[in-house]
C-alpha cells in the first residue's frame, strides 16, 4: 500500500461547524463564579482540579490512546494494544465473517486539559486502492484518572466472494485543533465464515 495514500488525512470541511474556543479547565471554572449552582455543577463535572490529572508524566500528549477493539455481538472482543510498537500492528490480523455487523471501540486517557472535538478517522484500502473512509465525531472530554472510550455505530463487513481477503486500515485519532493524538495501521481479513465457528 502506498505511504502517500495512508499518511494523508485531508480535513473534511463541515460548512456549519465552528470549533469552540479553546479554554483551560481553570478558565472554565473561573467563569460565572457569582452563580453558585453553576459553579458547583462545573466543579462536579470537571472536578475541582487543584492538581492537574497526570496519567503518564513522560507522555507530553493530552490524549493517550490505549486500545482499539472490534466488537461483534456474541463474540469476544478482538483487541489491538496501541501502547506499544505501532509498526507491529500490521502483523496482527483481525479475521471476521463477511457481512457481519461490528463496532469499533477506542479506549483512551485524557490528561492535563480538556480535549475539544475528538474525531476518529478511518481509511480502508484493498491492494493499495482506497475503498472506504469514515469520520466519527467523538466529542469533548475532561481529564480523568479512569480510562474513557468511544464506540462507533454499527458497520457492516463487506460480503461476497470478491469482497473476501485482506484490507489495510489507516486510523487517526485527532481533534478540532488538528492535534494528531495517534495514527496507526492494522489489517482486517474478511472470510466466508468464522475460523473457530464459535
Amino acid at each position: 500500500m502506498s505511504t502517500e495514500n495512508q499518511d494523508n488525512f485531508p480535513e473534511e470541511e463541515h460548512e456549519n461547524y465552528q470549533p469552540p474556543p479553546q479554554k483551560t479547565i481553570e478558565e472554565l471554572l473561573s467563569l460565572d463564579q457569582e452563580d453558585e449552582s453553576l459553579r458547583k455543577y462545573k466543579e462536579k463535572l470537571l472536578g475541582a482540579q487543584a492538581d492537574k490529572i497526570i496519567i503518564d508524566a513522560n507522555n507530553p500528549k493530552n490524549v493517550i490512546v490505549k486500545r482499539l477493539a472490534l466488537v461483534v455481538e456474541g463474540r469476544d472482543d478482538m483487541v489491538l494494544d496501541l501502547s506499544g510498537d505501532l509498526s507491529m500492528l500490521k502483523k496482527q490480523t483481525f479475521t471476521i465473517k463477511e457481512g457481519v455487523q461490528y463496532k469499533i471501540r477506542i479506549e483512551f486517557f485524557v490528561q492535563r486539559e480538556i480535549v475539544h472535538g475528538l474525531k476518529y478517522v478511518q481509511k480502508t484500502y484493498r491492494l493499495s486502492v482506497p475503498v472506504d473512509k469514515m469520520t466519527h465525531m467523538v466529542g469533548s472530554y475532561p481529564p480523568k484518572e479512569t480510562i474513557q472510550h468511544f464506540l462507533t455505530p454499527f458497520e457492516e463487513a463487506p460480503s461476497g466472494m470478491l469482497a473476501r481477503g485482506e484490507y489495510t486500515i489507516s486510523s487517526l485519532f485527532t481533534d478540532d485543533d488538528k492535534n494528531e493524538h495517534l495514527k496507526w495501521e492494522w489489517t482486517l481479513k474478511v472470510e466466508k465464515d468464522w475460523k473457530d465457528k464459535k
